[in-house]
């Protein structure tokens, strides 16, 4: 069953992760500020997190196998572009050379509200429902904020494409998250509903926003042709692409364990692929799930396709209200 699944994905156009990023683009220069930094940011990593996705998809065609992109290839290009970001956000000095001789400019603090790229705030990590930061790295700590940065932008974007095996699993609970960002993005750019409401005011972050409202968009545009049976992929180019940017905007907006909660089906996918990895070759070949990531073992258990999709839609809608309220519960 599996293999027939892969080899239909080979044979079908996976011309919608393409569809789906220049959509995301082309809303990023008509409604977005060109001279804001998180639009600098977030058009970076769709471009970045795009070629190298789409490398590998179009190896894969090629070749017409599996066997696209070198895995170690793949991560690394993760890797040095999560780093690139950890450095902007962590280290003052690389932000004044990345901005040295451009018209973009990291925001400062204002009128007593801490903003975008001071390092004391992204410093701080938040959890849901509680109001004050769970800690503040400072001196070498902030080797452990470095860490944490590449470990969210790199496990979302591999959590995703793990994701992307079943007809409209993918883009739906990435609509589904990407709501959650764009409505704790849109908040946190209101100093007065940002304080009513506890939550740290992040001046620009409106720009994530519309970012993540053009992200939902070209989702519910792609899930029209992707819903069972699929016309169309995502592929690689869409899958990375889209779970990189939800990282990134959760490093930004300051809501990793807030991704971590709404995104739970996407860290249950990754941690079935992993646990079962580990199962395998410390245990005797003694395998957790009777396949891997979770949807598929599922699908072995004789649930029909639509069926795994829809319970996963369920789970994801029920772990995004709860992130939703996590706004006002705290």
């Amino acid at each position: 069953m599996l293999a027939e699944l892969h080899r239909k994905k080979r044979e079908t156009p996976t011309m919608g992760g393409l569809l789906i990023l220049f959509a995301m683009i082309v809303a990023l220069l008509l409604w977005m500020d060109l001279q804001n930094s998180f639009t600098l940011i977030l058009l970076v990593v769709t471009i970045w997190l795009g070629l190298l996705g789409g490398v590998d998809d179009y190896l894969k065609m090629k070749h017409q196998n599996s066997k696209g992109l070198c895995a170690w290839a793949k991560l690394g290009g993760q890797l040095l572009l999560a780093m690139f970001l950890g450095l902007y956000l962590l280290c003052p000095e690389c932000s004044e050379l990345i901005h040295h001789g451009t018209y973009f400019s990291p925001p400062v603090a204002k009128d007593g509200h801490e903003m975008f790229l001071t390092q004391g705030v992204y410093a701080q990590y938040f959890l849901p429902f509680k109001k004050e930061a769970i800690f503040t790295l400072t001196g070498w700590g902030l080797i452990i904020g470095f860490v944490m940065t590449i470990v969210v932008v790199t496990g979302s974007s591999n959590a995703v494409n793990l994701t992307d095996g079943l007809d409209g699993l993918a883009a739906g609970s990435i609509l589904l998250v990407a709501l959650v960002l764009s409505i704790f993005a849109f908040l946190s750019n209101h100093i007065e509903i940002a304080h009513y409401l506890n939550i740290l005011y992040i001046g620009g972050s409106g720009e994530i926003a519309v970012y993540m409202c053009a992200m939902m968009g070209a989702c519910l545009g792609f899930l029209w042709y992707n819903g069972h049976p699929a016309q169309v992929f995502m592929g690689d180019t869409g899958s990375l692409a889209l779970g990189g940017l939800l990282g990134i905007t959760a490093i930004l907006l300051r809501r990793e364990f807030l991704l971590v909660l709404v995104g739970g089906v996407f860290v249950l996918e990754a941690l079935s692929v992993i646990l079962q990895v580990l199962s395998y070759r410390y245990r005797n070949k003694k395998r957790v799930f009777l396949c891997a990531p979770l949807h598929h073992h599922f699908e072995f258990k004789g649930w029909p396709e639509p069926k795994v999709v829809l319970r996963f839609w369920i789970i994801g809608l029920i772990l995004a209200l709860f992130g939703i309220a996590s706004l006002k519960f705290q």
